[in-house]
């Protein structure tokens, strides 16, 4: 585990433990060693830290490439902080970028750390579940390791869209993790990912009793 995850873990990870005392079911379902992929809804950017806390492992996080490439003194340390904590670069523009970010994960599970990925693609607007993209179950199949599912509850009122910070006094959050889904011998054609990750929103739907939308979600807009 990274030196400043090890201190966020110790600080943060802490006081979030403490000031929300999140509900946890079903960490048994985490494999102490070995690569592995969390899938989980997205209802706020808490969402992060509240897995963050909850799993005693190293998490390899997303962040946005801007956040990597800023200047002055600010941007020397935010792309410091990242890069110490593990953080893999992603472009939010999609495309051939997005797969790149998703190729440089590979690395990372097949050396047995762990990756969290949103297959919604963003927060939900609504409090429902949304389709998942297929990149989660490309990511799993190429690097071989399984995907847990994840089902976040009560975030969305922790820190809302557009609150910059958790909140407290605003609900317990809750944490659900699902069996393992093995990945082992599965194909990597466009039919077999869509199955798969189908499969996964499916685990998620039943951790969280969210109602499912069979379409993508929205854009978030310009000012979230």
């Amino acid at each position: 585990m990274p030196l400043l995850y090890s201190i966020g873990k110790l600080t943060v990870g802490n006081m979030l433990m403490l000031g929300w005392r999140p509900h946890v079911e079903g960490l048994h379902h985490v494999p102490k060693t070995g690569g592995v992929v969390f899938a989980g809804n997205h209802l706020s950017v808490a969402d992060e830290l509240f897995i963050g806390a909850v799993v005693p492992r190293h998490l390899a996080f997303w962040a946005k490439s801007d956040y990597f490439d800023g200047t002055g003194l600010s941007g020397w340390f935010t792309r410091n902080l990242l890069n110490g904590l593990g953080a893999i670069r992603v472009q939010r523009a999609g495309g051939r970028d997005a797969l790149a970010a998703f190729d440089s994960a590979i690395p990372v599970l097949k050396a047995g750390d762990c990756v969290v990925v949103y297959p919604e693609g963003t927060r939900s607007p609504d409090g429902r579940l949304y389709r998942g993209r297929t990149g989660v179950a490309r990511l799993s199949v190429a690097a071989g390791v399984p995907i847990i599912p994840v089902g976040m509850l009560g975030t969305e009122k922790i820190q809302p869209i557009g609150q910059p910070y958790p909140m407290l006094f605003r609900g317990k959050p809750t944490v659900r993790f699902g069996k393992p889904i093995s990945t082992i011998g599965r194909a990597d054609d466009r039919t077999s990912l869509r199955a798969l990750t189908d499969e996964v929103m499916g685990e998620i739907q039943k951790l969280t009793g969210q109602e499912y939308v069979p379409r993508y979600a929205p854009a978030k807009k310009a000012e979230e």
